[in-house]
């Protein structure tokens, strides 16, 4: 798909958000959710860490899109909330974020190199799907305990303290729960991330 493609798709799902069609967002998550994750590994080394950022990145991007006027790319506006939640969340933590940013020029740049000319190949789209298939099948293999509370938070997006109450337990056994759930989901991605990425130094 040639960039004018990509930006006029992603302007016409942005329309259908703006008009209350939910499942729009969704396409529009499951688009850019692997490259918002990727941006920010560069400002926080933990995967955990980096999911709840993303997480929160399209959050903020899903409350804001009404003011998204297209004067810049959807992926260009969406790097910038990325940046700035990342930046917040070490901030947050007592951690001290970069001095320079990431600049959405470098990103765009980025993007348009040889890594990610192919994300809409036959082959790069197979190898999302046996991902999601293979988080689907670890999620699904879960004690009931783990399940829940991976599923609360990533999919209903509750907070520590929310879940905590939903399951009647400490938060810090939540907070273990969900560490188990995505050290486990991790251990079944992992042989797929590392094909993807001898694939991807290959083509480099």
């Amino acid at each position: 798909m040639q960039q004018a493609e990509t930006e006029q798709l992603d302007q016409e799902l942005v329309k259908r958000v703006q008009r209350g069609d939910s499942a729009a967002f969704d396409l529009l998550v499951r688009k850019y959710q692997h490259r918002i994750a990727a941006l920010i590994g560069r400002y926080v080394a933990d995967w955990s860490e980096c999911q709840d950022i993303a997480q929160d990145t399209f959050i903020r991007a899903y409350r804001a899109i009404g003011n998204f006027r297209g004067d810049a790319q959807f992926y260009t506006w969406l790097h910038r909330i990325a940046v700035n939640t990342a930046k917040n969340h070490l901030v947050a933590s007592n951690r001290r974020p970069p001095t320079e940013d990431i600049d959405v020029g470098d990103a765009e740049q980025f993007d348009s190199g040889i890594r990610l000319r192919d994300t809409d190949t036959p082959e790069r789209e197979l190898a999302r799907q046996q991902m999601e298939r293979t988080v689907m099948r670890a999620v699904e293999a879960l004690p009931d305990e783990l399940r829940n509370a991976i599923t609360l938070r990533e999919v209903e997006g509750l907070s520590y303290e929310e879940i905590a109450k939903r399951m009647d337990c400490p938060i810090g056994t939540v907070r273990s729960r969900i560490f188990r759930a995505r050290e486990a989901i991790d251990n079944e991605l992992k042989p797929l991330m590392d094909t993807e990425h001898s694939r991807e130094r290959a083509i480099r």
